[in-house]
């Protein structure tokens, strides 16, 4: 079950479920919430996933404010300005906005897992032919919030507390 405006901006005051939301959001949200950009990594490594082991390709710190430029072609990785602090009966899932794919910028998300908590990090890449432009606190993506019915493991995966890339580690 999808849960509701009211009960996502019960829960934000009072679990801080989302945390640094924009006026917008507090004010009149949709069902679940907006989020916005709050750093831009350009991939400029190579990387690796093993059945054990993974390392993330090395990123290079392209924006933190202002305006960024996304090159035809080439993968980012973003970090939203939003910190989340999902429950253990909570599950975040996350969409890009159409405003992206209509540009020709593919957003890759995920989920929010039980137990997960801080900023989250996505993939961006333009598949445009021309350079695409973003400003620092835009709307990216939407999160919606559903209700997990039965038993629920909490998030145990190392990239808890928003990080956006890792050095070579076994996967838990």
């Amino acid at each position: 079950m999808i849960l509701g405006t009211d009960r996502c901006l019960k829960l934000v005051g009072e679990a801080k479920l989302v945390e640094n939301l924009a006026e917008r959001e507090l004010k009149a949200p949709d069902v679940g919430f907006d989020l916005r950009i709050g750093e831009l990594y350009e991939v400029v490594g190579s990387g690796f996933l093993h059945a054990d082991e993974r390392e993330t390709p090395e990123l290079k710190l392209v924006a933190k404010q202002g305006k960024a430029v996304l090159a035809p072609g080439r993968a980012y990785v973003m970090k939203t300005v939003e910190k989340v602090n999902v429950p253990g009966n909570i599950i975040g899932i996350i969409l890009p906005r159409s405003t992206l794919y209509r540009s020709g910028i593919i957003l890759s998300a995920g989920i929010a897992d039980p137990g997960y908590k801080g900023e989250l990090s996505f993939g961006i890449s333009n598949l445009g032919p021309k350079p695409f432009e973003m400003e620092i606190g835009a709307r990216v993506a939407h999160i919606l919030f559903f209700e997990v019915r039965g038993k629920t493991t909490a998030y145990r995966g190392k990239w808890q507390g928003g990080r956006v890339s890792a050095k070579r580690e076994r996967q838990v």
